[in-house]
C-alpha cells in the first residue's frame, strides 16, 4: 500500500490553521450541554459578564459579541446590573434630587407613585419594564375607572423618570411610547354669566362676597386669594399684587410659597364694580396690620379650601340654584370675559400668571354672539364700500 504523501513544509501551517480555530479578541464562546451557546466578555468596569441569554448557533453568539464591543468602544454600554434596582426606590430618589419643586408638585408626585405606579412597578426592575408592561399598566388604570386627567399624569411622571434613567445609562430605551398618552383631554370647564356671579355674591355668607367677586374678576386662584394681604391690595389705584399663594400640604398644613413660576408674581387692574365691595370687607373682615390676611374665616384664622367647598360653596350654590361647579371656574369665567372684553394674548397671560401663551389661547376662543358681531362688522365695511362712489362713477356723475 502506498504511503500518504508527507505535507511539505508551506502546506504544515495552513492544516495547523484549520485545525486549531483562531481565538476571538474580545469574548468567549462555549457551548453548553443543552445544545445551546453561551457568549461571556469583559466589561469596561472589568467584571466578566455573561450574555442576558444563550444563543441558538456559535455565530448567534459571535455576533451579540461584535455588537457589545462595539457598544464599548462607542461609549454606549450598559451595565446591566445598573438596571436592576427597583423603580420604586428609583423614583423616590428621583422626586428627592429633583431641584425647585413646589411643595404641591412633590405632593402630587408621591401620590401619583404610590397611589397608581408603585402597585404595579415598585418592585420591578427598571430593565425588566417593557413597552407591553406599560400598555397593561394604563388601560388597567383607565379600566378600573381612574379619570383621564389623572391617567395622563400618572404616565407623564412614568415617562420623565424613565427618561432619566435612559440619561443616567441605567437603561438603554425610554418604554413609555404611547402616543398621545400624557396628554390629558379635560373637559371643558362652565362659563358663569355675570349675572351668574352675582346671584352667588347675594346669597353667600357676607365675608366671602369680595373673594367671589376677586376670584372672577381678578382671575385669580384660590391660594393666591386666600394669601392676600393688606400690603398687597391698593384700592385707590385698584390693583391687587400677587407675591405668594398660600396652600394645604399634607403634614404640614398651610403654608405660604411663592406662586406657580416666575410669571406667577404680577400685579392685576380690578374694574371700579367691585372696589366698593372690597373696602366694605377689607374695613370689617380682613386681620390688622399690613400683614393682615385679607380674607379671614369666622375664626379669623386663614380659610382653608375643604371646609369652605362644604360648608359655604356647597350651600351658595344651592340657594343660587346653580349647578355643581367648582370655585376655580371663578377664574375660568373671569379670563373668558376679559377675553371678550377684547384683551390680547399677553394682557391674558399677564392677569392669569402665565409665562407660556398656551392657557391664554384657550379663551381666544369664538362664541356664537362674537361670531356675529365681527360678521356685522364685516357687513358694515362692506357696504359702507359699496356705497362710496368711485373715482370713475364721480366722473361720470360730473358730466
Amino acid at each position: 500500500m502506498a504511503k500518504p504523501a508527507l505535507a511539505t513544509p508551506e502546506e504544515e501551517p495552513r492544516r495547523s490553521r484549520r485545525r486549531k480555530p483562531a481565538k476571538r479578541r474580545f469574548g468567549r464562546v462555549r457551548e453548553l450541554p443543552s445544545g445551546r451557546f453561551q457568549a461571556r466578555y469583559a466589561g469596561p468596569d472589568g467584571i466578566d459578564r455573561p450574555a442576558p441569554q444563550t444563543f441558538a448557533t456559535k455565530t448567534d453568539a459571535e455576533v451579540w459579541l461584535t455588537k457589545t464591543e462595539a457598544q464599548i468602544l462607542e461609549d454606549d454600554w450598559i451595565d446591566p446590573d445598573a438596571g436592576k434596582i427597583a423603580l420604586g426606590k428609583y423614583a423616590r430618589d428621583w422626586i428627592n434630587e429633583r431641584p425647585r419643586l413646589r411643595p404641591r408638585t412633590v405632593e402630587l408626585y408621591g401620590y401619583l407613585l404610590r397611589k397608581h405606579i408603585a402597585p404595579t412597578f415598585e418592585d420591578k426592575p427598571l430593565n425588566e419594564i417593557k413597552e407591553p408592561h406599560v400598555r397593561r399598566w394604563r388601560k388597567k388604570l383607565l379600566d378600573q375607572g381612574v379619570s383621564e386627567v389623572t391617567v395622563a399624569k400618572a404616565y407623564r411622571l412614568l415617562k420623565a423618570i424613565l427618561t432619566t434613567a435612559v440619561d443616567d445609562q441605567v437603561i438603554r430605551r425610554n418604554p413609555c411610547r404611547i402616543k398621545g398618552a400624557g396628554q390629558e383631554q379635560s373637559p371643558e370647564r362652565p362659563v358663569l354669566s355675570v349675572a351668574q356671579v352675582y346671584r352667588i355674591v347675594d346669597v353667600i355668607e357676607h365675608r366671602y362676597r369680595a373673594l367671589v367677586l376677586l376670584g372672577t374678576f381678578a382671575s385669580l386662584r384660590w391660594g393666591e386669594i386666600t394669601g392676600l394681604q393688606r400690603r398687597d391690595v391698593d384700592l385707590d389705584a385698584g390693583t391687587v399684587r400677587v407675591e405668594r399663594q398660600l396652600i394645604q400640604i399634607t403634614g404640614k398644613g398651610l403654608i405660604f410659597t411663592p406662586p406657580k413660576s416666575a410669571a406667577g408674581k404680577r400685579t392685576v387692574v380690578i374694574p371700579d364694580l367691585i372696589i366698593d365691595e372690597l373696602r366694605a370687607h377689607v374695613k370689617d373682615f380682613t386681620q390688622d396690620g399690613p400683614e393682615g390676611l385679607i380674607f379671614a374665616g369666622p375664626d379669623d384664622g386663614p380659610i382653608r379650601n375643604t371646609n369652605f367647598n362644604r360648608r359655604v360653596w356647597a350651600k351658595a350654590l344651592q340657594d343660587a340654584d346653580l349647578p355643581k361647579i367648582h370655585f376655580h371656574d371663578l377664574r375660568h369665567t373671569g379670563n373668558t370675559l376679559a377675553a371678550n372684553a377684547g384683551a390680547s394674548i399677553r394682557d391674558l397671560m399677564t392677569r392669569m400668571g402665565h409665562s407660556s401663551t398656551r392657557a391664554a389661547i384657550i379663551y381666544q376662543h369664538s362664541t356664537d354672539e362674537r361670531q356675529r358681531e365681527v360678521a356685522q362688522k364685516l357687513n358694515d365695511l362692506a357696504r359702507g364700500a359699496l356705497d362710496k362712489p368711485s373715482g370713475t362713477q364721480r366722473a361720470r356723475d360730473q358730466k
